[in-house]
């Protein structure tokens, strides 16, 4: 039914109008359109958030284990980045070598990734019914998304790699 009034308002006078023309027909259960479409979507909005939550958790703790590891890879270096700052290695250099092994970690792991999402979608593509298996702008946004994670986990170990001292790292131990 439409109106010029509000839709609540509407649905309330339904029942005294159908009532005033014949009392013995039952009128219940009178539902907008929205909320009937809020209704219809409501268990896809709670399994979207609850994946979105999942994903930034599984991001989050992604970054800590990447965070350690490559902290204890600098620190297991720790001697000889001292010794390459003691025979004149710039700071700004010992980070960019950091940035750059990680760098090209990432990129191979990016590519491997980005090819088992192709083989799993064309998997995925024969359970989904009109829908795509593996959507470009999706993986692009995932793996620019995972290598910034990646290199801001890998930026603080190799700036404390980069700020000791030579002899403070030639101790270390």
């Amino acid at each position: 039914m439409r109106g010029e009034i509000d839709a609540d308002t509407l649905v309330g006078m339904i029942p005294r109008v159908i009532a005033s023309l014949d009392p013995t027909l039952p009128v219940s259960d009178l539902v907008t359109m929205r909320r009937q479409v809020e209704n219809n979507v409501y268990l896809d909005r709670m399994i979207t958030m609850l994946s979105l939550s999942f994903s930034a958790f599984a991001t989050l703790l992604a970054a800590i284990g990447l965070y350690g590891v490559l902290a204890y890879n600098v620190a297991q270096r720790t001697r000889e980045l001292g010794l390459r700052l003691a025979l004149g290695a710039a700071p700004r250099n010992l980070r960019s070598m950091v940035l750059k092994q990680v760098g090209c970690m990432t990129t191979i792991g990016v590519a491997l990734g980005v090819v088992a999402a192709a083989a799993l979608g064309r998997v995925a593509q024969t359970l989904l019914y009109g829908l795509s298996g593996f959507e470009l702008p999706v993986v692009i946004a995932a793996a620019a998304v995972l290598s910034m994670v990646v290199l801001a986990a890998a930026y603080l170990p190799a700036r404390r790699a980069s700020s000791i001292t030579p002899m403070e790292a030639l101790r270390y131990e």
